[in-house]
């Protein structure tokens, strides 16, 4: 799904421009009563992001990313980044409240790979961790501007089952999205993660023997804590005329934030940068 440089878990830009059509082409469809059933309903989107090398990392990579993003028999299924979302309680029509308790798979691709920076690169490759887990929500429609826009929120648990970092991720979400027309739709939203003490251990601690392999200075994280915030805004363009079928287009900006002893880490604070950036861009197809 990535290039050998790309960490997926934090395409989240990518991710998010088919969650940006499906929330159109779910709006559009309440509005026109010549759709028969829009209870299914699959966006497919390809594209490529620049993207933080590492988590932490001050430099930058182009990969490329797919997403898949739906409506199944009424269920919403969606990626964010490598996270697969699936919601168990159908969602309806019109202006209303709906409530979301789903599963979540998920792969965390964090420095599984080659990183360019020599010095974190010297502390070693970390294992694919496979996370499950699942998310409660509540979104309503028909919040500010018309009938159709959205805001959600939504808190999401992760744990790993691999024995990798051994540890759980907790990430609170907002979103708020608005069709402009039936041919564009835009989107802005805030999340962040909780982090337990393995997975600080793992992917931003330097032990003994890494701070020799690296020049880096040792570094250990022994708690739990608020790892990093995330700031998001997103536009889809309809390249067809409407949002809920045919070819589009969309690009996204990230802002991510560093926290505490997460930003304190030698590979954020000495080798690396607290502000991460990233964007992307890509085609979707929805039918």
């Amino acid at each position: 799904m990535v290039g050998e440089k790309g960490t997926v878990i934090r395409l989240i830009g990518l991710a998010a421009l088919g969650g940006c059509a499906l929330s159109a082409s779910n709006a559009h469809a309440q509005a026109d009563e010549r759709v028969e059933d829009d209870r299914s309903r699959i966006t497919i989107g390809v594209g490529a992001a620049t993207l933080p090398d590492y988590e932490g990392s001050d430099q930058n990579s182009v990969t490329p990313g797919a997403v898949i993003v739906g409506k199944i028999a009424g269920h919403d299924v969606f990626t964010r980044g490598t996270q697969l979302y699936v919601n168990l309680v159908p969602s309806g029509d019109g202006p209303r409240t709906n409530f979301e308790l789903g599963l979540i798979g998920a792969a965390r691709l964090d420095r599984t790979n080659k990183v360019d920076n020599l010095q974190v690169r010297a502390l070693g490759k970390i294992d694919t961790a496979w996370e499950a887990g699942g998310y409660i929500g509540v979104s309503r429609t028909g919040v500010v501007t018309s009938d159709y826009d959205t805001l959600t929120v939504r808190v999401a648990y992760v744990h790993d089952v691999s024995d990798v970092h051994d540890s759980y991720v907790i990430t609170p979400q907002v979103n708020y999205t608005t069709p402009l027309s039936p041919r564009t739709l835009v989107s802005i939203g805030a999340s962040a993660d909780y982090v337990g003490k393995g997975y600080g251990r793992t992917y931003f601690g330097v032990t003994p023997a890494g701070a020799l392999a690296s020049g880096l200075r040792a570094y250990s994280i022994n708690d739990s804590g608020w790892k990093r915030y995330n700031l998001t805004a997103f536009a889809v363009q309809s390249l067809s005329g409407d949002l809920r079928r045919g070819l589009g287009i969309g690009d996204g900006i990230l802002y991510g934030r560093m926290l505490g002893r997460y930003k304190r880490s030698p590979i954020v604070m000495d080798v690396g940068d607290a502000d991460q950036f990233s964007a992307a861009a890509g085609l979707t197809y929805t039918f």
